[in-house]
């Protein structure tokens, strides 16, 4: 079994890297509620102070993206603030553990992606339990992951890129996000279905993997589209594939996996709202039901269509929907991840 070490072993908690604005007005009492910010999850009063939403990834990565893009139509539904804060490492766990031992009263809430259902069967001590140690608020949306090389690599198609991978193996370099992270993931896909093993090369977050893609430093990774339609559309990396079963709007010219030879390759990342187990459930209830308002905000659409991809249905935005979700998904990944023989440590 090949083990891979992890590279972060800590949390390391970045100031909060902006208040995401949101002031709407309670009526008959000068904009606050509660009383005088104590918290109380739970009462009429939620929230009086402000919530905090924590991104496992870096600043400036897909999962971050889609956290900033509902936060403020968010906190106006709910009428507070919400801090944005990145708490990084070891695939998106640190952020994930901080969370799960928070107070379990409204105020620190998770983004976190398809990783929440492959950690389990990647790490053997994680220190949380997916089901047992959240209260699910919603899915957010389900982004394409892209197949991108540095813009000079030779293979010219996703088949081309099978070819040239199996001749070269030892010597290609498939970049990721780190252990557990969506890029990680769909590239042991990649690798799966072209037969192959590669040289990997994890980052800290995709932001630093793509520079260094763009700069010719790895040869190619897999990544959503909302971290790669720009230096796709501005030829900066060169593009084989979206991993859905349709093309994306935002890159009406890039095939499908499917469409280009290798139909085992569909993967898309979905993201999801938690809070601590716990939690009151109108509280959660509340979440819920602003989460529902941000996704049907036009401005969220038309930003989450720019970047390939669009929110969930309403009636996906639910506990019940998330919940479901995330139990198919955990089956579906440890036998991925068991087949492909990789352990975090």
């Amino acid at each position: 079994m090949r083990r891979i070490s992890r590279y972060r072993a800590a949390a390391r908690m970045i100031a909060a890297i902006g208040v995401v604005s949101l002031v709407a007005a309670c009526s008959g009492n000068g904009g606050t509620t509660g009383g005088g910010g104590t918290g109380g999850a739970g009462a009429g009063g939620y929230p009086d102070q402000n919530i905090t939403f924590v991104v496992p990834f870096s600043a400036g990565g897909p999962t971050d993206t889609v956290t900033r893009m509902i936060a403020e139509p968010m906190a106006a539904k709910l009428g507070g603030k919400i801090v944005v804060q990145n708490v990084e490492g070891a695939g998106g766990t640190v952020g994930a553990g901080e969370v799960a031992r928070a107070q379990p009263d409204g105020y620190t809430v998770l983004m976190h992606h398809i990783g929440m259902s492959t950690a389990p069967a990647l790490y053997q001590d994680l220190g949380y339990k997916p089901l047992e140690d959240f209260e699910m608020v919603g899915l957010v949306t389900e982004v394409p992951m892209t197949v991108v090389a540095r813009k000079d690599f030779a293979p010219a198609t996703l088949q081309d890129l099978v070819t040239y991978v199996k001749a070269n193996a030892d010597k290609v370099t498939l970049a990721n996000a780190g252990i557990g992270a969506a890029s990680h993931l769909c590239g042991l896909l990649f690798q799966t279905a072209a037969g192959v093993k590669l040289q990997e090369v994890p980052y800290e977050g995709t932001g630093p993997a793509l520079t260094d893609l763009v700069g010719g430093q790895v040869d190619f990774m897999c990544d959503q589209t909302t971290n790669t339609s720009g230096q796709i559309s501005a030829g900066e990396v060169k593009a084989y594939a979206v991993t859905t079963p349709e093309r994306v709007k935002s890159l009406p010219d890039l095939p499908t996996t499917a469409e280009a030879g290798l139909p085992q390759l569909e993967v898309s990342v979905w993201h999801g709202l938690y809070v601590p187990k716990g939690t009151p459930q109108d509280v959660v209830q509340k979440l819920s039901e602003a989460l529902k308002t941000a996704l049907a905000d036009q401005a969220v659409i038309d930003q989450m269509a720019k970047l390939g991809t669009a929110p969930v249905p309403a009636e996906d935005a639910t506990p019940q929907a998330h919940r479901a979700k995330l139990e198919e998904q955990l089956g579906t990944w440890a036998k991925v991840i068991a087949d492909a023989g990789v352990k975090a440590s």
